[in-house]
């Protein structure tokens, strides 16, 4: 069957995502736009996977737990899990990577964390825009190692993506596809990976329409994985 998906979005945790998206707002977008799966991938975090877990069952709406996870050089990287719990695993690794600066609110905004009912029930502490110590190049194979797949982010942007970053799209990486930002020309070969069209929404309005489909077997979060995890090339 084919679903309407939307696997890249940020919650209020990222520094760069606005209030409004909290973890029921998101879902309640989600099901008014009439989607059937979504991604939470909040910059280098996890914390707010949880709840947005509950917030999507209850709306009916199939979440991808993801991360959008920055590497060593300034490269954006979107990685899926089939469950909250090992999402958390990764993401606990992830963050312990990260430098040890503060996180500055007047200046990047809250890196809020919520539960289901959208109440605030923290505040990460670290700044979660920076660069994890981990390269480009390890990062596929470690996420798979913890059971996830990986995807680069938006490879035709000009800023944080592997193409303005590092020149080039290798077409040899164990990746399960590639996001190409869907306003901009893409002109890299892409090789027979797959290719993904994402929001990488910061605003409620911003997440996507009925307009990106995926077929896999059923509408589960099982089912999406397991159809990206087919797709990795040069395992």
């Amino acid at each position: 069957m084919a679903f309407a998906v939307d696997l890249h979005i940020h919650s209020c945790l990222s520094p760069c995502g606005d209030e409004a998206m909290t973890p029921a707002n998101i879902a309640g977008m989600a099901y008014l736009k009439g989607l059937d799966a979504i991604a939470l991938t909040d910059h280098n975090a996890w914390q707010n996977l949880p709840a947005i877990k509950k917030a999507c069952d209850a709306y009916g709406v199939v979440l991808l737990p993801g991360m959008e996870v920055t590497t060593r050089e300034e490269v954006h990287m979107l990685c899926y899990f089939r469950s909250v719990e090992e999402a958390e695993v990764f993401g606990r690794l992830v963050q312990d990577k990260l430098p040890p600066i503060e996180n500055m609110p007047m200046l990047f905004g809250e890196q809020q964390i919520r539960n289901e009912d959208d109440e605030i029930i923290g505040i990460y502490g670290k700044l979660l825009l920076q660069a994890a110590d981990i390269g480009t190049d390890e990062l596929p194979r470690l996420c798979m190692k913890m059971g996830g797949v990986c995807v680069p982010a938006h490879v035709n942007r000009k800023a944080n993506s592997l193409i303005a970053t590092l020149g080039f799209l290798s077409l040899t990486e164990p990746y399960a596809a590639v996001e190409v930002y869907k306003k901009l020309p893409m002109e890299a070969d892409t090789g027979e990976y797959m290719i993904l069209n994402s929001s990488d929404a910061h605003y409620l309005g911003d997440i996507q329409e009925r307009e990106f489909f995926l077929r896999f077997p059923e509408k589960s979060t099982e089912s999406l994985f397991d159809y990206l995890k087919a797709h990795i090339r040069n395992a």
